[in-house]
């Protein structure tokens, strides 16, 4: 790619929705606002206009000013040319680290570190497919579809989000995942033909993995323990745990341990009305061909 292409491709990615700053996020705003500071002071200290900085980092000058005014999240290529343009050694480079996580609302911030440090996750979603499993394109249509809608921004920044906790997979060591899914979410089309089929493909390759048990609830079992709806269960390497279930306890998350031997107790049931993860397996296999 010539460089005049690259640099279109940077000031059109610039465009992007999802790299806004949400003004309720105070972490957020605090380290986007540090950040734009620094890169301003280091611009200034070398003589350097903006729109002059814009031209050598690939980017419009009006967006060098949202960034340094702390009003846009800075990609990665952006501090990257940025800290090769200013000399600064991989210092502005190395603030993607924390800049990466501002694009993430404040809840998801909270999820994806109970997942990251959990040693066994354990999901029953009864209405769609659970986050960890979703495709991008599939996670861009159900959320797309909210209603009342969410901006353009919001929808590619929750996207974002639900793809950076799909690292759970990649641990090592690697966390022990269990998974019940319905079978009537399944065979829900969403985004259509081709993005469905990517996200069969996808549950395929998750539940093939060594640490994931990936189970099917079939429509026509005629007992269900999981009619209340979504059960989540995480446990730490110390022993703790935390869950939540929207049948109990107001849906609100728990660590009380007679609360969780319930939602345990639940769980357990519901994987052993499911079935099997080979016939769960077979049957995502044969939706496909269905495709």
């Amino acid at each position: 790619m010539t460089v005049e292409a690259e640099a279109g491709r940077l000031r059109s990615e610039a465009d992007e929705p999802g790299w806004e700053v949400d003004p309720d996020d105070e972490w957020g705003v605090a380290v986007i606002t540090t950040v734009g500071r620094q890169l301003k002071l280091r611009r200034e200290a070398v003589g350097m206009r903006a729109g002059e900085f814009g031209a050598a980092v690939g980017y419009g000058e009006d967006l060098v000013y949202k960034v340094e005014g702390g009003k846009r999240i800075p990609r990665q290529e952006y501090l990257d040319r940025a800290d090769e343009v200013l000399e600064a050694g991989g210092l502005i480079s190395a603030a993607w680290e924390d800049v990466k996580k501002v694009r993430y609302p404040k809840k998801v911030r909270a999820l994806g570190k109970l997942e990251a440090n959990a040693v066994e996750i354990a999901v029953y979603q009864c209405n769609s497919i659970n986050g960890l499993l979703q495709t991008p394109e599939h996670a861009r249509c159900v959320i797309g579809a909210a209603q009342p809608p969410y901006s353009p921004d919001d929808v590619e920044r929750m996207v974002a989000a639900r793809v950076a906790r799909r690292t759970v997979f990649e641990r090592t060591p690697a966390p022990a995942l269990s998974f019940v899914l319905e079978e009537g979410v399944l065979r829900r089309p969403i985004g259509g033909t081709m993005v469905w089929r990517q996200q069969l493909e996808r549950l395929l390759e998750v539940g093939k993995l060594h640490n994931v048990v990936l189970q099917v609830m079939p429509t026509h079992c005629d007992t269900h323990s999981g009619t209340d709806g979504t059960i989540e269960l995480l446990k730490f390497v110390d022993g703790t745990a935390v869950g939540r279930a929207d049948g109990e306890f107001n849906g609100r998350p728990t660590s009380d341990p007679k609360h969780l031997r319930i939602l345990e107790l639940q769980y357990g049931t519901i994987r052993a009305q499911a079935l099997s993860p080979r016939e769960s397996l077979a049957l995502i296999e044969q939706l496909l061909g269905e495709t």
